[in-house]
């Protein structure tokens, strides 16, 4: 049975050219490129370039433009991987417990995962001190929160926020 995501998904796809997709990898590589850049890129003129970049982002394509921070230059070099798994699971503690972890600026990521555990978080620190602060008193703290654990990243062998656009 084909679901209705893979559907959506193959959708959306279909409706992108060559041109937008070259457009995407660019600006997934380099969002602060301008207009006048990326139309040269592409070999465009800069206003139909322009209007394709806006097409994308209306359409959802592009969420929004961002700057990547280095996060050992800015003394937050601990990263650790939190399995969280909760003692209920209806709709009310779930969305509680997402509502929490999305004001945690410490969380830089969560996905609900398959398996023993509820989610996956990917937690940025100073140190060992700062993620155990952070364990104690906020983690720890919010309502249904049964078990717990983590691993910390030792090494960062791959770090991108570019999609796979073929």
């Amino acid at each position: 049975m084909v679901s209705f995501r893979s559907l959506f998904g193959r959708f959306m796809q279909s409706s992108l050219d060559a041109t937008d997709l070259r457009i995407l990898r660019l600006l997934q590589h380099d969002a602060s490129l301008s207009a006048a850049e990326l139309a040269d890129k592409i070999g465009l003129s800069q206003s139909p370039c322009w209007r394709r970049v806006q097409r994308l982002e209306q359409r959802g394509y592009i969420r929004r433009r961002v700057a990547l921070l280095d996060p050992q230059a800015l003394g937050l070099g601990f990263v650790a991987f939190v399995s969280v798994s909760l003692s209920e699971h209806g709709r009310h503690s779930l969305a509680g417990f997402e509502d929490a972890v999305r004001e945690f600026p410490e969380v830089v990521e969560c996905y609900t995962v398959t398996g023993q555990m509820d989610y996956l978080l990917k937690v940025v620190t100073r140190d060992i001190k700062g993620f155990e602060q952070f364990i104690r008193q906020r983690l720890t703290q919010l309502e249904g929160v049964r078990e717990m654990h983590s691993q910390v990243a030792v090494t960062e062998i791959k770090c991108t926020t570019e999609l796979p656009l073929g």
